[in-house]
């Protein structure tokens, strides 16, 4: 086993139980009446911060590929992908079911009316296609549709972002401070200002490393 494979193989489970510590916090606070005063505010507000954060985090890997050149950092997109659903889930569920006790009425007069819930629920519909193409499976079956198909998870980005962004009435810092890593990390996609591949053309140009390459 190769130093890349031992990383794989021994990382996941660690990011496996990093990415679930988020839950278990929520639970133990819960369990101890540690939510405060308004427990359902509470658990959407922190559901929704985590799946913006894990979401962030997926969006990253393959800068963090391009910068270390360790195509092995790949191998944990899906499973931080499958984090962010899974916290999404939890923080819509949280709003459907503890919020609004399922009042279809009251949900579709929010979703018309209220911007923040309108994009919000966007970037859920729009995940769970995505959720559901993530296995190998659909992988091979959809071809290039699922490269395609998965760049929605740009857009989700920018819809989870606003989704805060129009939530806060007063300190607009937090959702600022999201929106311009969302920036730098869609940003860092466009081939012009690919920082990465300008580092790697100027290791090329060097004499030494351009003669061994001849």
């Amino acid at each position: 086993m190769n130093r890349s494979e031992l990383f794989v193989h021994y990382g996941k489970p660690l990011v496996f139980l990093l990415c679930l510590m988020p839950f278990g916090v929520l639970i133990a606070r819960g369990a101890s009446g540690a939510l405060g005063p308004n427990p359902v505010e509470a658990i959407t507000h922190f559901t929704g911060d985590w799946t913006l954060r894990i979401l962030l985090l997926t969006l990253a890997v393959t800068p963090l590929r391009r910068l270390t050149g360790q195509a092995w950092i790949v191998r944990y997109r899906r499973m931080l992908g499958l984090f962010t659903f899974f916290y999404a889930v939890l923080h819509v569920a949280t709003y459907l079911w503890l919020d609004r006790y399922f009042d279809l009425g009251s949900i579709a007069e929010d979703v018309l009316k209220r911007p923040y819930i309108t994009v919000g629920f966007a970037a859920f519909v729009l995940m769970v296609p995505l959720a559901i193409t993530s296995t190998q499976g659909w992988i091979r079956r959809l071809g290039r549709r699922w490269k395609t198909l998965h760049r929605a998870v740009y857009v989700i980005g920018v819809l989870g972002v606003l989704h805060f962004l129009w939530l806060v009435k007063a300190d607009l810092l937090e959702p600022a401070i999201y929106g311009v890593i969302l920036a730098v990390l869609l940003g860092l996609r466009v081939p012009r200002i690919d920082i990465f591949a300008r580092v790697r053309s100027a290791r090329n140009r060097r004499p030494g490393i351009a003669s061994e390459q001849r």
